[in-house]
């Protein structure tokens, strides 16, 4: 059994936008590619290089590189992609490896290139921009833009150990996203390089720019596949003002999920996260902090409203009590919201301490939250799964995630199983197989029931423009056809 669908292997022999194996010249000296890179830049030990070979969804399929990159500057990416464009080899673009889709798989015979030394940043308080390379974690760039009274908004809860430059990939979000926007809100300008090795610039410190075709968000959450990021320009915002933090508890997910309705329709909070009972306990095992374990669910939401009313705080809370909160208050200060932000923050690593876990970020409209809410209880219970359930509910944003024992064949299938069930549900109720965490391969075959064939094939076309030969991370996204990705789930079991 593999993960959910995913044939990749297969689908790399049979797809226009995979290196084949009589494609690749793999087995050409690497010698020549360490000829143009400093010695520390090019890593050919296997040992070296097991740690490159996964991210963080664990994707089983992954191969054994020949080699991992780890350039400096944008000229050592540059000759590596002209090397492997000249050989057919395929390269797999990697930030810290904390994405969740497996979009950062090692394939056999090819190159990982790893942008974590890539490191220098450069703020701008005048302009408020800030230029920097994509090694860079989030948590870096927040801080230097602070230092400079200048706050970078987009927070993915791995914010202190995810790149810059994997947010860009993935078009990141966040906890503050549901009023401040995601990554590609704050990315003005971008270096990318080519396929075939070009050096290109795209935008720049510029906030209007509309000269030619708008390749900025082309590229912002292509996930490596039509070319890699090797410099930001991001917008800054002035420093972030001080939020004031609203707890609601609920004895059902229902009511919970109504009163995220009420309050997203009534006022634009700078926060609004729901946890249910199985991460509410988790994480409790874990920072011990008193939260209700006999909750169903958990809503956290802020306000950074400084008027002196406080009006939206009243609407949040009112909100809460009008919906059957059966506690709701507003935290005493900044300090104690901050635990639970954190709290919310931590769910992920906390569930994960019950298994393994499958990853999911299905979103839908938020009118239509308490419907994705009741029906991944639905197929949890059905499959005689846990689904710890989280969610950005501010944005629609969710992820269920699917605990899980792999050594337990019976379970692990079920999971599996559940996982496509999911997806088709968010799909069912017009929503999206990912709102953040891209579609890497483990939602590929899920793509074509969501955007359709027709935007499927222009995709496919785009794909084709700018990597002919197929070798910027092959498998991450791009299925062989829709066909492929459907007769796929039908085989998985």
């Amino acid at each position: 059994m593999s993960y959910p669908a995913i044939e990749r292997e297969a689908e790399l022999q049979s797809s226009p936008l995979g290196v084949t194996d009589e494609q690749s010249t793999a087995g050409e000296p690497i010698h020549e590619l360490g000829a143009v890179l400093p010695p520390e830049a090019l890593i050919t030990d296997p040992t070296a290089m097991g740690p490159y070979q996964q991210d963080r969804a664990f994707d089983p399929n992954a191969g054994m590189p020949i080699a991992v990159v780890l350039p400096l500057t944008t000229e050592h990416v540059q000759v590596t992609m002209q090397w492997a464009a000249k050989h057919r080899i395929p390269v797999v673009p990697r930030g810290a490896g904390t994405g969740l889709s497996g979009g950062a798989t090692a394939v056999s015979d090819g190159i990982v290139l790893s942008t974590e030394r890539m490191r220098s940043i450069n703020v701008d308080a005048v302009t408020r921009i800030a230029v920097v390379q994509p090694g860079l974690l989030n948590a870096e760039v927040k801080a230097a833009a602070a230092q400079a009274g200048l706050w970078y908004p987009p927070d993915p809860a791995s914010y202190e150990i995810c790149t810059i430059g994997g947010n860009a990939a993935t078009n990141a979000g966040g906890l503050c996203c549901v009023k401040y926007g995601v990554t590609s809100d704050y990315i003005l300008g971008m270096e990318v390089v080519t396929a075939d090795g070009r050096v290109v610039r795209i935008g720049g410190p510029r906030l209007k720019d509309v000269a030619g075709l708008s390749m900025l968000k082309l590229f912002v959450g292509s996930e490596g596949t039509l070319g890699i990021i090797t410099e930001l320009t991001l917008r800054l915002l002035p420093a972030a003002p001080p939020a004031r933090t609203v707890v609601g508890w609920f004895s059902s997910s229902g009511d919970a999920a109504a009163a995220i309705l009420e309050v997203a329709s009534s006022i634009r909070p700078s926060m609004l996260e729901y946890m249910d009972a199985t991460s509410i306990n988790a994480v409790e095992d874990v920072l011990d902090m008193g939260l209700h374990r006999h909750a169903s669910a958990l809503v956290v939401a802020r306000s950074d409203d400084q008027s002196p009313s406080g009006a939206e705080v009243t609407t949040m809370l009112a909100a809460f009590q009008q919906h059957g909160a059966f506690e709701a208050f507003e935290v005493a200060d900044q300090q104690e919201g901050e635990r639970f932000a954190h709290a919310r923050r931590i769910a992920i690593p906390s569930v994960e301490r019950l298994g393994t876990l499958l990853l999911e970020d299905v979103g839908v409209a938020i009118p239509r939250l308490g419907e994705l809410i009741l029906g991944v209880e639905k197929i949890a219970e059905a499959r005689d799964v846990v689904i710890a359930f989280i969610a950005h509910a501010g944005d629609g944003n969710t992820h269920p995630l699917i605990v899980f024992n792999p050594d337990d064949a019976a379970m692990k299938e079920r999971a599996y199983l559940a996982y496509g069930e999911v997806m088709d549900l968010a799909i069912e109720l017009e929503g999206t197989i990912t709102g953040e965490h891209g579609v890497g391969r483990l939602k590929r075959p899920w793509l074509v029931d969501q955007i359709g064939e027709d935007l499927l094939e222009i995709s496919h076309n785009v794909k084709r423009a700018l990597d002919p030969a197929g070798i910027l991370n092959p498998g991450t996204i791009f299925a062989a056809s829709g066909t492929a990705g459907r007769a796929a789930k039908k085989g998985h079991s």
